[in-house]
């Protein structure tokens, strides 16, 4: 059975990660940190370039292991994961890193707005640790940001076609822990859907995706995926 899988801060948090729009949210105890993955306030303001590297140095991402939910679609054989998260805990389960589809990229590794130079999240932190105030790429000058997609920046075509070849493609089409306020993300819940798969939604929170759903599932994340996960394996 083709399986694709939808997964979002709310599979994270069970991991001690917090998302950003749930109950608990960073935003709403403090709607000022949207401008640190903002684009356009980060490439604008140095400071706000500042604090968003502490943010990250300070993500609980850094020590975070996999949760029973990351496990369990990491067993789920062939299946696609499409992610919305940073964190990378679904390659740390296990999940095969040619089938994880990451929409907006990962929080280690750093690139320059400028050249495209690669570097890595720690270097630049480790740079702002020993004095620095906004380290600049070492090979032209530009301004480093990590390789997550900010608010305001395009997805990754290339990610994003597999992404939606990978919803058109599956017979089970499963969402994880998301809002599903987040496009193109969400869109790929109708494509599913429109092609036949069958649409699981598993998430603490009604989205706006459920009247698509052949089933929506309010259990927590960490008991309702294993579950899930086992019924689709026999």
């Amino acid at each position: 059975m083709m399986v694709t899988v939808l997964t979002g801060a709310g599979i994270s948090t069970e991991s001690g990660i917090p998302d950003y729009r749930g109950p608990s949210g960073l935003w709403r105890a403090d709607p000022d940190q949207e401008k640190l993955v903002t684009y356009h306030w980060y490439m604008g303001d140095p400071e706000i370039r500042r604090r968003s590297w502490l943010f990250r140095r300070d993500s609980p991402a850094w020590k975070a292991e996999p949760n029973p939910a990351h496990h369990a679609l990491a067993a789920l054989p062939d299946a696609w994961i499409v992610t919305q998260n940073v964190d990378g805990l679904h390659q740390r389960a296990g999940s095969p890193r040619e089938r994880v589809l990451e929409l907006h990229g990962n929080m280690f590794g750093a690139v320059c707005t400028s050249c495209g130079a690669a570097s890595m999240t720690s270097e630049a932190i480790e740079r702002i640790l020993a004095g620095e105030d906004d380290p600049a790429c070492h090979a032209c000058g530009g301004i480093l940001k990590t390789t997550t997609v900010m608010f305001g920046q395009s997805l990754d075509q290339a990610v994003l076609a597999r992404a939606v070849e990978a919803a058109r493609g599956c017979e089970v089409f499963v969402v994880v822990g998301t809002s599903l306020q987040v496009r193109p993300a969400a869109t790929l819940v109708s494509i599913a859907a429109e092609a036949g798969a069958r649409v699981v939604i598993v998430n603490g929170e009604p989205t706006a995706y459920d009247h698509m759903a052949d089933e929506v599932i309010h259990d927590p994340i960490g008991v309702a995926v294993p579950r899930l996960c086992a019924s689709l394996a026999d």
